[in-house]
């Protein structure tokens, strides 16, 4: 019995081991399966392949302008802050204003006293013409005349005569000093008159300093810097030019512009007007639309690099963009819709400049076919593939 039920143990265990060294051998004929980590692994999209180049800058209005006082003086009232909206003629800002009310005051006293010298230096001119005219003159020549023919015919006494006569020289003598006089008189109308003028022009000059204190907004825009507080002294541009006190910076920010730096090898291919598309760090998923508007015609050399400047004009209604947010401007150079799209990683190129690709095939032994493809157009990351691959298709990346 014993002897029957060993023979059928070795009967089966001679049976699992020749399963198990067929299951070896087989396992050795067929080898595992590659895989790859999805990060290696890219699908083919149809999409519109552009290509483009990228120039970064920052975000500035199309007009900026730095706002600085044509008076001296100190701080006293602010009506605006940073990011309000305001329209030319706005006011933004009023200085101290005692002391050049105080001024206007004075200048205007100066005025009306001036005008009352310039009345009486006219009443006296007046006064002279009539006196050189000498309208007593005749009244007391006739006088003597008729007291010299009365003398004559012993009808008065000489002494009469002599009064008479005396009188009218005296007339004489008062008009040759009247008519002396009369440029005299004359001379101070014209100073009087000068001293009018120049109290007016001081009064204008304390009134135009009266308006310069309350600061005014040039043109419609937004507050994009306030550089001063209530109680802040501030010096007059007149008197300091640009180094005058910088109240607030206003921009127009419904057009803003990037100004970037295009390579050399590129900019050949930036044209007037061309289309861009700008994005911000802010508004990841969001491209806002621009056009190309300046080109510059001379290149700047660094590290020796030569790039040329180009501004790119972006409409922005909603003033989503703000004043120097980091953009970078996309200018579109080429669109092909409907184009085969891989990563521009995953070509590789044989010793003859022949393009190839490896596509992810799960029934290859290695997990990849290599197929030949041709290349269209790029942008630095991503490519078109004319033939060789179609959408879906998976491409492995390199390592």
């Amino acid at each position: 019995m014993m002897t029957l039920m060993n023979k059928r143990l070795g009967v089966l265990t001679a049976g699992a081991l020749a399963a198990g060294a067929g299951l070896y051998a087989w396992s050795g004929m067929t080898p595992a399966k590659a895989t790859f980590e999805p990060s290696r692994l890219a699908t083919v999209e149809q999409d519109t392949m552009v290509r483009s180049v990228v120039a970064t800058g920052k975000v500035e209005p199309i007009s900026k302008v730095e706002i600085k006082s044509k008076a001296n003086g100190i701080i006293e009232r602010l009506h605006v802050d940073v990011g309000d909206i305001v329209t030319a003629g706005d006011v933004l800002a009023e200085l101290d204003k005692e002391n050049l009310l105080a001024q206007v005051r004075e200048a205007t006293a100066n005025v009306q006293a001036a005008e009352a010298a310039l009345l009486a230096a006219r009443a006296q001119l007046e006064k002279n013409k009539v006196e050189a005219e000498g309208p007593d003159v005749e009244f007391a020549r006739r006088a003597a005349k008729r007291a010299e023919d009365l003398a004559t015919q012993k009808l008065v006494a000489q002494s009469e005569f002599d009064t008479a006569q005396s009188a009218y020289e005296l007339a004489i003598n008062r008009q040759k000093v009247a008519k002396g006089q009369l440029a005299v008189a004359q001379a101070k109308v014209s100073e009087a008159g000068a001293q009018v003028a120049q109290a007016r022009a001081n009064l204008e000059r304390a009134d135009e300093e009266l308006r310069n204190a309350t600061i005014r907004a040039p043109i419609a825009g937004m507050v994009l810097t306030r550089d001063i507080e209530i109680g802040s002294p501030v010096s007059s541009i007149l008197n300091l030019g640009a180094n005058a006190t910088l109240v607030m910076t206003l921009g127009d920010i419904k057009e803003v512009f990037v100004r970037g730096k295009v390579d050399e090898a590129d900019i050949g291919q930036v044209q007037f007007e061309q289309p861009a598309r700008i994005s911000v760090e802010t508004f990841k998923d969001k491209k806002f639309d621009g056009r190309v508007t300046l080109i510059s015609p001379m290149g700047a050399e660094k590290d020796n690099v030569t790039t040329f400047e180009v501004k790119v004009s972006i409409d922005n209604p909603g003033n989503e963009l703000k004043a120097n947010m980091t953009a970078n401007a996309e200018i579109i150079l080429e669109q092909r819709p409907d184009s085969l799209i891989v990563p521009e990683a995953a070509i590789t190129y044989d010793a003859e400049r022949k393009a190839f690709v490896d596509l992810f095939d799960p029934n290859e032994p290695t997990g990849r076919r290599r197929v030949p493809v041709t290349v269209g157009i790029g942008n630095g990351t991503r490519a078109q593939l004319l033939q060789g691959v179609k959408k879906g298709d998976r491409v492995i990346l390199p390592s």
